[in-house]
């Protein structure tokens, strides 16, 4: 009888917190919700007022970014470990490439203080409120089924922005990773930085495909880990063999990712 009770009320404690964080997670999507409509007007309006003067949408990207930071900042329990931004140069455009685990990685990366433009497969650009604020901050929209045409869209548009400041930042691996492992890296990134004569910034980030539950609710206890690797070079980016800069970037980050895991 003792044995019931106990395992009762444990039962009851563990529904009532998961009714508790069902309705804190309803509760942060509504404060989501709420912050997307006042930054997609606020967007809107920055980008008709200072287009003229501001090319390369610096205050289009600080209003993105601040979408991004209250996403991050303000649930209390989620830790957060930035490391290694000593490594960017606010006064360079970088072809950044990023891990991919889920689309919080496109939030993880507004951490970083440089003014960029994502490269997204176009299926995002049609989703509810998310594409609309892609194509207000500029970003490129590609078809993956076209290959070729991709990769042209990608060094004539990244040459644009490289142009005027800005940097571009891409997914290497092209897809995201269901396993959570870092998958094989496409050339895609490393070929606009050989043509726009740039160097690479290698970022690593872990605890991403964590943000949410399978059942779609918030994970309060989730922990983001983003780590800024030293760019390579130029002269590294121009001198080195295609599968060898690939392979080296990447085995440079699977480096990073690991010693993440691990801890």
């Amino acid at each position: 009888m003792l044995i019931f009770l106990k395992n009762r009320k444990k039962f009851y404690l563990c529904t009532d917190i998961n009714i508790l964080e069902n309705m804190l997670s309803l509760v942060f999507y509504i404060y989501v919700l709420i912050e997307l409509t006042i930054f997609f007007i606020l967007s809107v309006l920055a980008l008709i007022v200072c287009y003229p003067f501001d090319k390369a949408r610096r205050v289009v990207h600080s209003l993105s970014r601040g979408i991004c930071m209250f996403f991050w900042l303000v649930p209390p329990t989620w830790k957060r470990h930035i490391k290694g931004l000593e490594n960017i140069d606010k006064s360079k455009s970088y072809v950044i490439v990023i891990n991919h685990n889920s689309m919080a990685d496109i939030l993880a990366l507004y951490f970083l203080p440089l003014n960029f433009r994502w490269v997204s497969k176009r299926e995002v650009f049609r989703m509810p409120y998310i594409g609309p604020l892609l194509s207000i901050h500029g970003d490129i929209a590609i078809d993956r089924k076209d290959g070729a045409g991709a990769m042209r869209k990608v060094t004539e548009k990244g040459k644009m922005w490289i142009g005027r400041g800005a940097s571009i930042a891409m997914f290497p691996e092209g897809t995201r990773s269901k396993s959570g492992e870092m998958g094989r890296f496409k050339q895609g990134a490393f070929a606009l930085a050989k043509e726009a004569g740039v160097e690479i910034l290698p970022v690593v980030m872990h605890g991403t495909r964590d943000v949410l539950k399978k059942n779609f609710m918030v994970n309060w206890r989730n922990e983001l880990s983003v780590s800024v690797l030293p760019p390579i070079s130029v002269e590294k980016v121009q001198n080195t063999d295609m599968p060898e800069l690939i392979n080296s970037t990447r085995e440079m980050m699977l480096a990073e990712y690991e010693q993440i895991s691990s801890k």
